[in-house]
């Protein structure tokens, strides 16, 4: 006699099959290990020298539109630019605790060092998902940063840590009794961004961009060329040249 969840299985392949989902699962399920040409540390460095407007400039040239995470997010501190490679955390409201202090145990002992933490809360508003323990263990494990689509708390202490944090909103609430962590390192989505686990994520005092990691070298080298031609207009533009003259020569406005 066959198992029931092997009868599930193979009518899910044939409800699969016969919807012809296959390339939409591997676009959305997909995720990249591509290797860089360059080290990370070194890559985060670079990114780390450009600023989110240029980068998302240069997606928009691979018709990327929608790589910028939602406005309300913000920075916690407007004077830090940081990029690391996307730890993506899924939670959801939920009045279940048992079990959730275990997964979470289990997801942060994996978080490795050079990564920014980006969690989806599936529209939580009640409950904080970062704190001051939460910042002190990421730091000892060499994190770059988080960014929250929800609240977060503690924040006098996520600021002694000198830890970038871009969050939705400050409340008091904390998370157990009020969500639970689903999945991590999967794809997620915020507002209108694809995340997925490798993909460099890019935070400053505009907000946060996400690049897919297959094209994060070029884009890199792409933005930094951008970034040189502005300093030459800003340079045109303190020498009194004209809009047209500025014009004429490939600059832009």
């Amino acid at each position: 006699m066959s198992h029931p969840l092997n009868a599930d299985i193979e009518a899910y392949k044939r409800e699969v099959g016969m919807m012809k989902l296959e390339k939409l699962i591997a676009e959305r399920e997909s995720i990249s290990t591509k290797e860089f040409p360059i080290p990370v540390k070194e890559l985060l460095a670079r990114y780390e020298q450009l600023y989110t407007g240029a980068i998302s400039d240069v997606l928009r040239e691979h018709a990327l539109l929608d790589q910028a995470l939602p406005g309300h997010l913000k920075p916690l501190r407007e004077n830090r630019t940081v990029a690391g490679l996307a730890f993506t955390v899924k939670s959801a409201p939920n009045v279940k605790i048992t079990g959730e202090m275990t997964f979470r145990t289990k997801m942060i002992s994996e978080l490795p060092a050079d990564t920014m933490i980006v969690w989806d809360t599936t529209g939580d508003e009640k409950a904080t998902l970062w704190g001051g323990v939460m910042t002190a263990t990421a730091v000892g494990l060499g994190v770059k940063g988080a960014v929250i689509d929800d609240g977060i708390r503690d924040t006098h202490q996520i600021l002694e840590k000198d830890f970038p944090v871009f969050y939705k909103h400050r409340i008091p609430n904390g998370s157990l009794g009020r969500c639970l962590i689903t999945h991590y390192q999967v794809p997620i989505k915020i507002g209108d961004a694809v995340i997925k686990p490798g993909d460099v994520i890019l935070g400053d005092i505009d907000g946060v961009v996400v690049v897919p990691r297959d094209i994060a070298y070029e884009v890199l080298v792409r933005a930094e060329e951008i970034k040189a031609n502005e300093k030459k207009i800003f340079g045109w533009v303190a020498e009194g040249k004209t809009v047209t003259e500025i014009t004429e020569k490939g600059g832009y406005f």
